[in-house]
């Protein structure tokens, strides 16, 4: 019986039943041949029987049960993070699934994170492997994708040294001019301000890698192209989304039988050619204008000093671009969301904005430290609804035990960040947006237990916490502080005056990153000077930009 047929006969007798046919065009599979799948079934089918009959030295985390062979790869729906949030109540902080024969464990407490993920790093800082995402869209050296090895440590080393707490700083004067611009636009057309929030996030995170000057339009071919770069990455690590994740052997199909893995390679050479173009500009600017700030110029300072190839170097710079533009525009977009619920909080920002800036200017980064509420503001739109609720996954590089529970080598780990960040412990109110969540009764900061001074877990753990989550961050402070300084957020109305309240829960999952569904709102100036105000520092920019 062809594979795909047995896999839908197991599908039909579950509770968790999935059309196979809809599967295959969502997920690309009409790209692949049939014929191949079923020459690939007799030893799949035997893998996957020898991995369950084989026997373990211990016990696993309890979890749910699944179909003999197959495990539980029936029961996760496209929002997995709900239903490990389902099964976290039933079978704790730590449970396992078998998907297929490949044990996989789910961690949904800070205790437990704490313990695995930071505790013992060594062993749980591996990456299983994103066949379609990083050994073919990006050749292996995407360092977000990488596996724990030398060449993950080399990359971790320089990137580090050019995107630590003091080296962001450099990048703040290119962020704040970007967040005038930003504002500049909502207010002018707020009616697409998704598409502004896509652009300003594009725009920043070039700004800070390459030094380039503020992209001031939204179809801009380089913004189109690096958001197309990362929607096509997020896109292929999500699992299933490619037939050769769960039949590696199809990785050695010659191309012309497999036209994913044509496709792939082609885009893989296209974005080398665009990454290495961009590194030799900043290059040329390096010898002919100085060393503008930028983590492209940092790389290439230290390029013999961390042992990095031409290639490396240029997929460095641009792993932070592709990395930094969609999670940040999802968070973006979570911020506006936020505001329009939660209009108290919105004027509470508005109103310490208002006492510590005043309305004669506009906020800049030293004024970060004298407005707490609006910090904790940034950590709310990362707990309340986090763009990657489910994390990247990890691999244990040994065998290990936690408790009395056994966790083989080779094990998947998913850190469920949207069980942590409702940990009705911490967030008696977790379904609520609240800035409180992080300020004591004097509006002082107050720190999480096992977040590291980070309040949330969206920057990751242990080794692989993010390199670029200070530049993250002061993106999401300046841009929230210069749009609440000059505007109010608000829904729209129907035609009878009614106004259109977006759902808080409704959300696209696009791959890794998740964001909420597309909604309008309106923009508006709070003050009669605002509008000018913005106006004017922007246009005093970009005189300088067109000098």
């Amino acid at each position: 019986m062809p594979v795909l047929d047995v896999l839908k006969h197991c599908s039909s007798a579950s509770i968790f039943s999935l059309d196979l046919d809809r599967l295959w065009v969502k997920t690309s599979l009409l790209e692949q041949d049939r014929s191949v799948l079923q020459l690939l079934a007799i030893p799949v089918v035997a893998l996957i029987v020898m991995k369950s009959l084989s026997k373990s030295k211990g016990q696993m985390p309890p979890g749910p049960r699944g179909l003999p062979f197959l495990g539980n790869i029936f029961q996760l729906p496209q929002h997995q993070w709900l239903r490990f949030t389902e099964w976290k109540e039933q079978y704790g902080p730590i449970f396992s699934l078998n998907m297929a024969g490949n044990p996989v464990i789910v961690l949904n407490s800070h205790e437990v994170v704490t313990e695995l993920l930071e505790k013992r790093s060594t062993i749980y800082s591996d990456r299983p492997r994103f066949i379609m995402a990083h050994e073919i869209l990006t050749g292996g050296i995407f360092v977000a994708f990488s596996g724990y090895n030398a060449l993950w440590r080399k990359l971790r080393r320089a990137g580090q040294d050019g995107l630590n707490v003091r080296a962001s700083e450099k990048f703040q004067p290119l962020q704040q001019e970007e967040a005038r611009f930003l504002a500049y636009q909502m207010l002018t057309n707020s009616r697409d301000w998704d598409d502004h929030m896509r652009r300003s996030a594009a725009s920043s995170i070039l700004c800070a890698v390459y030094g380039w000057d503020l992209i001031q339009k939204s179809d801009d071919p380089f913004i189109t192209r690096i958001n197309d770069l990362a929607h096509r990455l997020v896109r292929a690590a999500l699992p299933g989304a490619y037939l050769v994740e769960i039949f590696p052997m199809m990785l050695h199909l010659p191309n012309w039988m497999a036209k994913w893995k044509r496709e792939g390679l082609e885009w893989h050479r296209k974005d080398t050619e665009m990454f290495e173009g961009f590194i030799d500009k900043v290059k040329t600017e390096m010898v002919t204008q100085g060393n503008k700030p930028s983590l492209a110029a940092s790389l290439l300072n230290q390029q013999a000093k961390h042992d990095l190839s031409p290639k490396e170097t240029a997929w460095l710079a641009g792993t932070m671009v592709a990395a930094g533009a969609e999670t940040t525009a999802a968070a973006l977009s979570v911020f506006v969301l936020a505001m329009i619920l939660y209009p108290d909080s919105m004027r509470k920002a508005q109103r310490e904005i208002d006492s510590v800036v005043g309305r004669g200017r506009l906020p800049t980064f030293a004024d970060r430290p004298h407005l707490p509420y609006l910090q904790a503001m940034v950590k709310e739109v990362l707990r309340w609804r986090p763009v990657a609720p489910s994390s990247l996954p990890r691999r244990t590089s040994e065998d290990d035990w936690y408790n009395e529970y056994f966790i083989p080598k080779g094990t998947v780990v998913i850190a469920n960040a949207w069980a942590l960040n409702r940990d009705p412990r911490f967030f008696p109110d977790y379904d609520e947006f609240r800035p409180e969540h992080f300020l004591d009764e004097n509006d002082n900061e107050i720190d999480i237990p096992g977040t590291y001074g980070q309040g949330r877990v969206l920057y990751g753990f242990g080794r692989r916490m993010c390199m670029g989550m200070h530049v993250a961050n002061q993106a999401l402070f300046i841009d929230m502080a210069t749009i609440l300084w000059a505007a109010d957020i608000n829904p729209t109305k129907d035609d009878k005056g009614n106004l259109i309240l977006p759902s808080k829960d409704a959300c696209v999952n696009e791959g890794i990153v998740v964001r909420p569904v597309a909604f309008p709102c309106t923009v508006m100036p709070r003050t009669a000077d605002a509008m000018a105000m913005v106006m004017q520092a922007v246009q005093s920019e970009l005189g300088k930009l067109n000098g």
